[in-house]
């Protein structure tokens, strides 16, 4: 029987890979046998994961990028394919959480921050990852939106509407490319242990814990169970999977 999480001979780009869930997904599709580029704009710290991951004997690249600059990811695609020759799978993960102030309190420069990387990077990165599928006549996509995707929440609000920006535009690109063998689909994660979930509490230890155990779980995910839907995702076992934003929350939006 094939191993429908079994990527070998494909290639995967992850953005956001130098940490969290994107360092995550992109080790786990190392594991399954793909070749993987790691794009981040921290070029030391996405260079030593990539390091790291190439000692253990597997097919990697490091690109350095910032999603916000259209050129800067308009190249990423492009040393991906140079270097492995095709593009079978990409994980839009890139993102930053806004600072907290009300919608009256906020400002036109963290509006920008914010849907510049958050939204219009996913845009951008798909822009060209799309091109690129279609060529090949195949591919899948995975944007990473929120739970917050799904609500609002006091104080974010340009990191909420990201979100929602996200899943609808992964919603109209999933109608606009199945044609072409493409799919796209989203995952909206909950609590997840990283750094940007511990910095929304300023690193209070204690405060962080409590949130945790408000999770009808209660537990914080780790970044691996969101690496195992986007793998899953992109698999063949999703293969009827279209436009679809996947929450994967502990039940945070059950209750």
């Amino acid at each position: 029987m094939v191993n429908p999480l079994d990527f070998t001979g494909k290639v995967a780009l992850v953005t956001g890979a130098a940490s969290g869930m994107g360092l995550a997904t992109a080790q786990a599709f190392a594991d399954a046998g793909a070749a993987v580029a790691l794009a981040d704009f921290r070029e030391g710290a996405v260079k030593s994961e990539a390091e790291k991951l190439a000692a253990a004997g597997h097919k990697v690249l490091a690109i350095h990028c910032d999603v916000s600059d259209d050129t800067q990811v308009e190249q990423m695609v492009e040393r991906t394919v140079a270097e492995f020759g095709r593009l079978d799978a990409a994980f839009n993960n890139a993102g930053v959480m806004a600072r907290i102030a009300p919608t009256a309190e906020s400002t036109r420069e963290e509006w920008d921050r914010v849907i510049g990387i958050n939204l219009r990077g996913v845009w951008s990165s798909m822009k060209y990852e799309l091109r690129q599928m279609q060529r090949q006549g195949s591919g899948a996509i995975v944007n990473n939106a929120s739970v917050g995707a799904l609500t609002g929440n006091p104080g974010i609000g340009s990191y909420i509407a990201s979100k929602h920006g996200v899943v609808g535009l992964t919603r109209t690109a999933a109608l606009e490319y199945i044609k072409d063998g493409i799919r796209v689909n989203a995952v909206n994660p909950g609590l997840i242990d990283t750094q940007i979930a511990r910095d929304v509490v300023s690193g209070d230890e204690q405060a962080y814990n409590e949130i945790a155990k408000n999770v009808p779980i209660r537990r914080a995910g780790r970044p691996e169970e969101i690496a195992s839907a986007v793998l899953w995702l992109c698999s063949p076992g999703a293969s009827y999977i279209v436009g679809h934003a996947l929450t994967v929350d502990g039940g945070m939006t059950v209750v």
